[in-house]
């Protein structure tokens, strides 16, 4: 299906684009307007775009049924201060009650149950029950329409940071697995980071993988490896050899059974290869089907 975005409604537009861009984290914002107004308010077009200086976005949008524009906007066009409070599983369910559309001036802390904490550096308090707090200065306010649906994007300087020392390592950094932080999708769809659905992609940062081009033949056109396979394979410096005191019974098991079929050896091979790649382990992998390249 082709999808023309200017044949569309805002409203479908919106719908396609947020199922499709997803997960998005949360920036659960606080605000204050020049009267002292508290308003907290969660928004899912948000991201990290710089750390030196630490730059963060979001984007309060135009309402597209209506075109009108969201408190929090106005109120860091006032006070150009926003607390931006993560959110994780323990919090996601008060925070979707204050995505209601209060009347202005309305708390959404006590609406939805949250504890005001008063932050070191701005004026909007931070939400006490959430794990991680960002401090910021608004530096720009850059309007991207006038129609409804139009994004607002609220250009963030995070001044300093609070962080839960429960998600804390022994070094002092965040522990991933210890912080279930949660992420928009499409509708009314949510997702949830956990330690079941974590997982590791070694990246070099310095050296360069071999790449897919640089594959032996027989693996790069594998009937039994996926492109994830074959990209754990390729992030190499350079082209494995053979370990002659590498050893596994399974290699061995199917070497002999297979002695007088090389295709379907090879088929076998690739599908033990497949087992270690889907365990992460590269090295044990390239030996299995090395091992086959010289059978």
């Amino acid at each position: 299906m082709l999808i023309q975005l200017k044949d569309l409604s805002p409203a479908d537009v919106q719908n396609y684009l947020q199922h499709s861009i997803a997960p998005r984290p949360i920036c659960f914002a606080s605000t204050i307007d020049a009267a002292g107004n508290v308003n907290l308010s969660p928004f899912s077009f948000f991201n990290l775009f710089s750390s030196n200086p630490p730059i963060v976005i979001f984007s309060p949008a135009r309402r597209v049924r209506d075109n009108t524009t969201k408190h929090t906007l106005e109120n860091v066009q006032e006070v150009a201060e926003v607390v931006i409070n993560m959110v994780d599983y323990d919090m996601v369910q008060q925070m979707s009650l204050s995505s209601c559309e209060f009347p202005k001036g309305t708390n959404e802390f006590v609406k939805a149950g949250f504890t005001e904490q008063a932050a070191t550096m701005v004026k909007p308090p931070m939400v006490q029950e959430s794990k991680i707090k960002l401090e910021c200065k608004v530096i720009e306010v850059k309007p991207l329409g006038t129609e409804g649906g139009a994004g607002n994007l609220v250009i963030c300087e995070v001044l300093c940071m609070h962080i839960d020392d429960s998600i804390l390592d022994a070094n002092l950094k965040i522990d991933q697995t210890k912080l279930a932080l949660v992420a928009r999708l499409g509708g009314d769809w949510y997702s949830k980071v956990g330690v079941n659905n974590l997982f590791k992609v070694a990246k070099p940062n310095v050296k360069l993988g071999i790449g897919i081009d640089a594959l032996p033949s027989a693996i790069r056109n594998s009937s039994i490896l996926t492109g994830n396979h074959l990209g754990q394979l390729a992030n190499v410096e350079i082209l494995p050899t053979v370990d002659a005191s590498y050893d596994n019974d399974d290699l061995k098991q199917i070497v002999q059974y297979y002695s007088l079929n090389p295709n379907d050896m090879e088929v076998e091979i690739h599908r033990l290869a497949a087992r270690f790649l889907n365990n992460n382990d590269v090295a044990a992998a390239w030996q299995i089907l090395l091992h086959n390249e010289v059978v």
